[in-house]
């Protein structure tokens, strides 16, 4: 863990710097000042391993400050941040390393602390590169979308966020935004929730850091798959606005390469959030004649922005079931939403109710089933390579795979 010291005389400027260095899990906020005459003092007394200069209050004695910093500590890095683009080039004169520019944003400060704490080193050992990947946001995000009710939307996206999750080299989160009627959380038997859920979270916007996100993500052992899951009561849910899920979500990509999110089927505004912030959309249907009006519809709705019509693949659940097919070929259907099929998953009745009864997912519950090698394919699909699950323990790096490597 990096330690960090900061100082800005002005209360607002300096709670947002502070609210947005609690959203980072790599750094530890050491020490705060609200004079610039007093930092020399602070710095001395916990010796950090960044200090970050707000210059905006008092240029001249920031900038002072900063001259005498520089020479007392030369092996200090200094981060400045400031409107005035003069005042930063002089602060890089004094003696600063690194700047930004306000207003500071979260992927702007991660980079810049990449930046500092990896060109100079610190005392902590959380800043290896493969860390990095995922503090500055480099992680992977999947929205799973169903046509409507019962298609399998969340056993899908449960069990696709499970195999991502079993790769060893995978920190994996499933992420219930379906806030009124979710139960991803009865498909897995976890443990670790203290009763915090997402609506915990967005009563807690404002302070939200990455302890307090930790302490809501229930993990299934297992798998290593962590879960955030949907509000205890269901009039919790209309609290929850999108800029809650999009604070949320931006916080949880810092600490996981992958992150698979159930949504609703109502297309409310925090769907929408998690749909336009998605690298992928998979809307799931079947091929029965009222999913595949739904997904025509979902298709249009969605095609209305252009950055989230080229996200969406079409993904066709259980398929092969006679309960659910009603004399429509795969071609038909494709003629029918105007797209392509992006993957097919079979129906395997007896392994999925078999693994949602016990608590585990597929890929512990049944690896060889047909549904289960459906889904590795799946995920091999959508990221372009093959995505291995151990056969003993997650640790193991001895995993198997359906097709080849």
């Amino acid at each position: 863990m990096q330690r960090v010291a900061i100082v800005d005389p002005t209360e607002s400027t300096r709670e947002s710097l502070r609210t947005l260095l609690l959203g980072v899990d790599f750094v530890w906020l050491e020490a705060e000042c609200a004079r610039y005459e007093y930092f020399f003092e602070v710095i001395q007394a916990s010796m950090p391993d960044l200090a970050i200069v707000a210059l905006d209050a008092d240029k001249n004695k920031a900038l002072q400050m900063i001259g005498q910093l520089s020479v007392e500590h030369p092996k200090l890095p200094i981060l400045t941040i400031s409107h005035d683009h003069q005042a930063l080039l002089q602060s890089l004169q004094k003696g600063a390393k690194y700047f930004l520019t306000h207003p500071v944003g979260l992927e702007d400060m991660l980079a810049a602390l990449r930046r500092a704490l990896g060109e100079h080193g610190g005392t902590g050992g959380d800043i290896s590169q493969g860390s990095l990947t995922r503090q500055t946001g480099a992680s992977s995000m999947i929205a799973v979308l169903g046509s409507r009710g019962g298609v399998g939307t969340t056993t899908l996206a449960v069990n696709l966020a499970a195999t991502l999750a079993a790769d060893p080299t995978h920190a994996a989160a499933l992420i219930d935004l379906d806030l009124a009627l979710g139960d991803a959380d009865i498909a897995l038997e976890v443990n670790g929730f203290e009763n915090i859920s997402i609506a915990d979270l967005a009563r807690n916007i404002e302070r939200l850091d990455m302890n307090f996100l930790r302490r809501a993500m229930a993990k299934h052992e297992a798998s290593g798959l962590a879960i955030l899951r949907h509000p205890l009561e269901i009039a919790e849910g209309g609290a929850i606005h999108e800029h809650h899920v999009e604070r949320i979500l931006n916080l949880l990509k810092i600490s996981y390469t992958h992150l698979v999110l159930d949504l609703s089927k109502s297309l409310l505004p925090t769907d929408l959030m998690a749909l336009r912030m998605a690298d992928m959309i998979l809307l799931v249907g079947q091929l029965e004649l009222s999913s595949l009006r739904n997904v025509v519809r979902l298709l249009h709705c969605l095609g209305t922005e252009d950055t989230l019509a080229d996200k969406v693949r079409v993904v066709i659940n259980r398929q092969g079931a006679d309960s659910v097919e009603e004399g429509i070929s795969l071609k038909k259907a494709e003629e029918v939403v105007g797209k392509p099929i992006f993957w097919q998953v079979p129906n395997d009745t007896k392994a999925v109710i078999g693994a949602r009864v016990a608590g585990h997912p597929l890929v512990k519950f049944a690896p060889k089933s047909r549904v289960q090698q459906s889904i590795y394919g799946l995920a091999q699909a959508l990221y372009g390579k093959p995505v291995s699950a151990p056969s003993e323990g997650r640790g193991s790096k001895s995993g198997w795979f359906f097709g080849k490597r």
